[in-house]
């Protein structure tokens, strides 16, 4: 299964962190790779005490090859569709490793402007839209809810 969390409101990675916990929770094991995060969000502390929950950062795809099918049910690709609007992976690059892991593990894909192509392919696909936010009154990020 492919599922995707997109859009320009607030809660994708959670959502995907949330799937993960009840996959980790149901005996499953758990990879959550994070894009264009440098690893010190307030998360990762409580992930890694976790167990069967592993959690690393990526700039590609290659590790994907030797570590995910064999080892994992669930793997999270967190801001990977925010990677690929920046050019920093192709999405045919994405579209590849998704026909190749269309049965096992279970994909999740995060970040704002998911592509078309990934949409089609994709099982279930949520978007999160922003109606309010504090930002825009000048609020600043909050460790624990934001990072």
């Amino acid at each position: 299964m492919i599922y995707v969390f997109t859009g320009n409101g607030k809660g994708k990675t959670s959502a995907a962190i949330g799937m993960a916990v009840r996959a980790v929770g149901a005996g499953e094991k758990v990879l959550m790779v994070q894009f264009l995060k440098d690893g010190k969000s307030s998360e990762i502390k409580a992930i890694k005490k976790i167990k069967n929950f592993d959690i690393r950062q990526e700039k590609d795809l290659n590790f994907l090859e030797k570590t995910a099918k064999r080892k994992y049910n669930l793997v999270i690709l967190d801001e990977v569709n925010v990677a690929m609007k920046f050019g920093l992976l192709g999405v045919k690059e994405v579209s590849d490793i998704l026909k190749q892991y269309r049965k096992k593990p279970d994909l999740v894909l995060t970040g704002r402007w998911c592509p078309k192509e990934i949409i089609k392919m994709a099982d279930l696909v949520t978007e999160l839209k922003e109606i309010k936010h504090y930002y825009k009154k000048g609020v600043k990020a909050k460790r624990g809810r934001e990072y």
